[in-house]
């Protein structure tokens, strides 16, 4: 199966070469989603060797890597990794990700910074009480224990990959929570790897801690109001695909 790594970017000049080349260095093809920077990101993108698909505008993680979905999709890749910008997702960490789809297979397999054996990240107050609800929420959904809800160090894999290629929320952690929650009710096999993460290796993110913690807040009112997506369930999907193997 073709993996492709999309990376979302919003003002990371300062980073992206190093993440890039290291992508590109490890064999992978790469795409950036230059999300309305108004710095070199994407200059700097294609330059270390990915195609870049320049957004005028700021559309925010989820409809970047609904642009990205749909890039794979079209271009006939059955497999996605989802890496951040910033250097916190070491790329010898996606081969882990990569690997654990394929042992399933899995439809979306997360890497954790919290699971045993992941890196030791220091998260702690309302945020990290947060977190650990929201891991809750998926967990009682997927009928099976998740650590990190909001990793955004994930693999996505057929026949989920088209669905999120049709429609992917869009807001701040949708794209993380709020997804996984959607793919679990949808009976998507989802499996958790822990992984080493580092911290932002340059820039700025874009939220600050209590913006981040105020999304965190409106991710789980979302998860607990069921105010969200909904995707055809796994079942559907692959038996509408074996229909169409078969015809």
């Amino acid at each position: 199966m073709r993996v492709l790594v999309a990376i979302p970017a919003f003002n990371e000049a300062e980073t992206i070469t190093s993440v890039v080349s290291a992508v590109v260095g490890a064999g992978y093809d790469c795409v950036v989603i230059d999300d309305g920077s108004v710095d070199a990101t994407g200059a700097r993108a294609r330059a270390a060797g990915a195609t870049v698909l320049p957004l005028s505008v700021n559309l925010g993680v989820g409809g970047g890597l609904r642009c990205a979905f749909r890039y794979a999709v079209y271009h006939g890749y059955s497999r996605v990794v989802q890496c951040d910008a910033d250097g916190q997702h070491p790329v010898d960490q996606i081969e882990r990700l990569v690997a654990a789809a394929e042992r399933g297979p899995h439809a979306l397999v997360i890497g954790s910074r919290f699971a045993e054996g992941g890196s030791s990240f220091p998260v702690r107050g309302l945020r990290r009480w947060a977190m650990l609800t929201l891991a809750s929420r998926v967990t009682r959904a997927a009928g099976k224990p998740f650590t990190d809800t909001s990793s955004g160090f994930r693999c996505i894999s057929e026949p989920l990959l088209g669905q999120f290629a049709r429609d992917y929320p869009r807001h701040y952690l949708a794209d993380t929570f709020e997804a996984l929650l959607i793919a679990a009710r949808a009976g998507y096999p989802i499996d958790e790897v822990a992984v080493d993460m580092k911290a932002r290796q340059g820039g700025v993110a874009s939220a600050s801690s209590l913006k981040s913690t105020g999304y965190l807040a409106r991710a789980l009112l979302s998860g607990m109001m069921g105010l969200h997506h909904d995707i055809d369930s796994y079942a559907t999907v692959t038996a509408a695909n074996a229909a169409r193997s078969s015809s």
